[in-house]
C-alpha cells in the first residue's frame, strides 16, 4: 500500500484571511517504508508573507518573488499524490490551504475521506498529552534537532517515523510475492533492515570462560 507523507507552509494561518501556500513537500511511502520518490516545490503566494508564518519558516517575501504558482505545479503535484493515502499532521490546517488552492484554479478539492489525519491518531492515542509533532518526535525519541525552522520536507521525513511509532510498527512491513524479482527484491530489502549477527569463534569462548572463572575466584575466594 502506497502513502504519501504531506506538509506545506503557508503566508498565514487563516485561508479566510486571503492566505496562500508557499510549499509543498510530499514523501512517498511503500508499506510504511520511504522510496526515493519525493515531491516538493515553493511557490510564489501572489501576496506578502505575515510576520508570524516569517518567524515560522524564514521564507521572504523576495525569496518567493521568482518562484512558481501554484496553477504551474497542479498537475504534477495531484498526479503524485493520485490513488494514494495521505498523512498529515493536523489535516485540517493543510486540506484547508490545499483545497482553497485548487477551488482558486477550478480543480477539483481533495477528499478527506482519503486522508489520514495523525494528530487525531494522537489525540486517541494519548489524551491530555502534548501531540505537537516536536511532542511526539520527542516522545518516541526521534531527533529532531535539524528542525530549527518549519519547512515541509524536513516535516514529512519526521512525521514519517511518528507515523510508524503512532501504527506501533517499529519495523518496516514487508510483502513477500510471487516473481522472482519481486522476490529478490524482498531479499535485499529485509537483508538491510536486519540486525547484524556475529559468531563466536572457539578461541573466544575459551578466553571468555577464563575470565568468568577468574572472576568467580576472585569475588568468592579474596
Amino acid at each position: 500500500m502506497k502513502e504519501v507523507v504531506l506538509d506545506t507552509e503557508t503566508t498565514g494561518l487563516s485561508v479566510s484571511d486571503g492566505h496562500r501556500i508557499v510549499e509543498i513537500g510530499c514523501i512517498e511511502l511503500d508499506n510504511l517504508i520511504p522510496t526515493n520518490n519525493f515531491f516538493h516545490c515553493y511557490l510564489n503566494p501572489q501576496r506578502k508573507v505575515s510576520e508570524t508564518a516569517l518567524k515560522v519558516h524564514g521564507y521572504t517575501d523576495k525569496f518567493l518573488s521568482d518562484k512558481k504558482k501554484f496553477k504551474d505545479v497542479v498537475d504534477d503535484f495531484l498526479s503524485f499524490i493520485d490513488g494514494k493515502k495521505i498523512v498529515i499532521h493536523n489535516a485540517e490546517f493543510d486540506i484547508g490551504h490545499l483545497n482553497n488552492e485548487l477551488s482558486l484554479i477550478n480543480k477539483n478539492k481533495i477528499s478527506k475521506d482519503n486522508v489520514i489525519d495523525t494528530l487525531e491518531i494522537a489525540r486517541n492515542k494519548f489524551p491530555g498529552s502534548g501531540i505537537s509533532l516536536d511532542a511526539l518526535c520527542k516522545r518516541f525519541r526521534i531527533d529532531n534537532s535539524k528542525r530549527q525552522n518549519h519547512t515541509a520536507l524536513l516535516d514529512c521525513e519526521l512525521l514519517s517515523k511518528v507515523y510508524i511509532n503512532l501504527l506501533d510498527q517499529k519495523e518496516p512491513i514487508f510483502q513477500f510475492n510471487n516473481t522472482k524479482d519481486e522476490k529478490e527484491q524482498s531479499k535485499t530489502e529485509i537483508l538491510s533492515y536486519s540486525k547484524k549477527i556475529i559468531n563466536i569463534t572457539k578461541e573466544e569462548m575459551a578466553k571468555h570462560k577464563e575470565f568468568l572463572k577468574k572472576e568467580f575466584k576472585r569475588n568468592f575466594f579474596n
